[in-house]
């Protein structure tokens, strides 16, 4: 297993570990879910990074790769409706629209066709991050000022998470066509 492939290892080892953080009560627990949050996320740059540059791409971190980006993303959002931070709905939007690209990529690529991350879709991973962190650790320091950031960054996340899932499959209409086989 290269490199690139254990960093998305250690992603998806990281996913029990924010689980089990934010599921026991500890003094300033939130802080350290935000922490492992943030190492788990800042590795998938990383390893994509690590893959391309030593040219070791492989089919398992093709694999890999996105699959904990989702475990990560969907565990952190059902602890947060758990957690009474965000509504059900909005996990059910962003994760909803994961499973739906996923399986327009599997479409594709029975095809031998790559639909490959847009922008949008790295502005919706960027805007989705931010706002979990922030909702994590409760909106501070802008909580002192009861400024609501957690909840503004959730809505941006949710508008570039709608936004970029009807991108890919405008981009991809041809797929979906009738009579397409």
């Amino acid at each position: 297993m290269n490199l690139a492939n254990r960093i998305t290892l250690v992603r998806i080892v990281l996913v029990p570990v924010l689980l089990l953080i934010l599921s026991i009560k500890i003094n300033h627990g939130e802080y350290l879910a935000a922490a492992v949050f943030i190492l788990a996320a800042s590795t998938d740059g990383l390893d994509g990074y690590l893959a391309r540059k030593r040219k070791e791409v492989t089919r398992l971190g093709k694999f890999m790769d996105p699959l904990a980006d989702k475990l990560l993303v969907s565990a952190a959002l059902i602890s947060l409706v758990e957690l009474r931070e965000i509504s059900a709905w909005v996990a059910f939007i962003i994760i909803g629209r994961e499973f739906a690209v996923t399986g327009l990529r599997a479409i594709a690529a029975a095809d031998g066709m790559v639909i490959s991350a847009s922008k949008l879709g790295k502005v919706k991973t960027v805007s989705q991050i931010i706002a979990i962190v922030f909702l994590f650790i409760h909106d501070f320091p802008f909580d002192l000022l009861n400024i609501p950031v957690g909840k503004f960054a959730m809505g941006v996340a949710v508008f570039f998470t709608i936004w970029s899932g009807l991108d890919y499959f405008r981009r991809a209409r041809h797929l979906l066509k009738a009579g397409h086989k």
